[in-house]
């Protein structure tokens, strides 16, 4: 066997060490016989309206990349849904979301053979625009339970809002301005210098990162400009993450004989009560999420008999089965071209 040959073999066999160990802490983390003891009291009609609304709701989030990637290179929705799932598993297995899509230009070029500086475009602008309307929502949730929530937790979600409308911000400012991204990219490379042993190489990379931003500038701007990508995206982002959570959990508590009016606020209060999955305690926000979401919709009147399982529900059937879905696909992605001889 050659030296390309065996490089590609360790590449894979390290791949698959990596995946199906992360395949087994995320299994750890999901119980599936609780899950079953939930929707064993839930009518067979409603677990099927449960399972289509999710469905809907995956395709859509599918068709949030598509797009994108579509404005570069065509593609097809199950590329689109390859792309979105990996990248849903990895963000389960860092801490912060926005973390977990620092992988998703080498996901893309992996899955659809573009360019890396195309890829890194569709990323960031997947990343700021995902930021950007998800702190919209969730700042509109925020004020809607403002002085019912107690001053500490109102705290805590204002921050995390706060975060989500900042990061966007940057994201786009500096895909778009390469003034900013160059000072930004100085001062980090200045910053990583002061590593021992390791500093002078990582800010030597990290300084060379101005150069490979100008080459993605263009698309960016495209992407982040053009209304037939920004329309159909935020189109697929309001079906993804406000409708089918919205639409699911109302089913839930409507299951559990809990009312919620008005139904129309519930999706906004989900998106303020799971913004807390952006800070960096536990990978994908897991028991966080929960732990925020069971405690803003207590304040709000659910019984927390009702909430813990609804939540738990939503939370598994909207992130942690997605993101068992992407094990597969992250394992079998190519990156042998992308590791250094």
């Amino acid at each position: 066997m050659n030296a390309p040959n065996r490089r590609r073999v360790a590449i894979g066999v390290v791949q698959y060490g990596v995946g199906l160990a992360a395949l087994a802490w995320l299994l750890s983390q999901v119980q599936t016989a609780r899950l079953a003891e939930v929707l064993a009291v839930v009518e067979p009609p409603v677990v099927a309206a449960l399972l289509a609304v999710t469905g809907l709701g995956l395709v859509a989030r599918f068709y949030t990349w598509k797009v994108l990637v579509d404005r570069i290179k065509r593609t097809d929705l199950a590329t689109a849904a390859g792309i979105d799932l990996v990248v849903n598993f990895v963000n389960q297995l860092l801490p912060s979301r926005l973390t977990g899509r620092a992988a998703a230009p080498l996901v893309i070029r992996g899955r659809t053979g573009m360019g890396y500086s195309e890829a890194v475009a569709v990323a960031g602008v997947h990343t700021g625009l995902y930021a950007v309307l998800y702190g919209v929502g969730a700042a509109a949730g925020l004020a809607l339970v403002v002085g019912r929530l107690s001053a500490g937790l109102l705290v805590v979600l204002a921050v995390t809002t706060g975060l989500y409308l900042v990061a966007g911000a940057f994201v786009l400012l500096a895909g778009t301005n390469m003034g900013l991204a160059d000072r930004t990219v100085g001062a980090l490379g200045r910053l990583v210098g002061l590593v021992p042993v390791v500093g002078d190489r990582l800010a030597a990379r990290v300084r060379a990162l101005p150069d490979f931003t100008t080459e993605s500038a263009g698309w960016f701007r495209t992407l982040s400009s053009e209304p037939r990508v920004l329309l159909p995206y935020a189109a697929g982002f309001a079906v993804a993450l406000v409708v089918a959570p919205g639409v699911r959990v109302w089913l839930l508590l409507d299951a559990f004989g809990v009312g919620f009016e008005p139904a129309v606020a519930l999706p906004l209060y989900l998106l303020v009560a799971y913004s807390v999955t952006l800070l960096p305690i536990t990978p994908g926000g897991i028991g966080v999420s929960e732990a925020s979401a069971t405690a803003v919709f207590v304040a709000l009147g659910v019984p927390a008999g009702v909430v813990v399982p609804v939540v738990f529900v939503d939370r598994f059937l909207g992130v942690y089965l997605p993101a068992l879905a992407g094990w597969y696909p992250s394992v079998g992605l190519d990156v042998s071209e992308l590791v250094p001889e």
